[in-house]
């Protein structure tokens, strides 16, 4: 995920180096971003399905991603 914000900042600022860019914008910075939150949380949701596949409750699910039951429920209502 952070590699993909690098990406894009790369891509978006191509004369400077990586890291000159981490220099600048800081890596804890990046991920302190909500878009950084957001797609990391994009990226927890998209394994609920295979979870559920696999038999895990939405208790279990919410634990090993380390989110709260709500977030799991809310996720899974937006797939039916």
């Amino acid at each position: 995920m952070l590699n993909l914000l690098e990406t894009i900042v790369l891509a978006k600022l191509p004369q400077m180096s990586r890291q000159e860019l981490e220099a600048m914008f800081g890596v804890d910075d990046l991920r302190k971003t909500r878009f950084a939150q957001e797609l990391k949380l994009e990226a927890k949701l998209e394994t609920v399905p295979q979870l559920l596949k696999e038999g895990f409750s939405v208790e279990k699910i919410a634990n090993i991603l380390q989110l709260n039951v709500e977030q799991v429920l809310q996720f899974i209502n937006t797939l039916n």
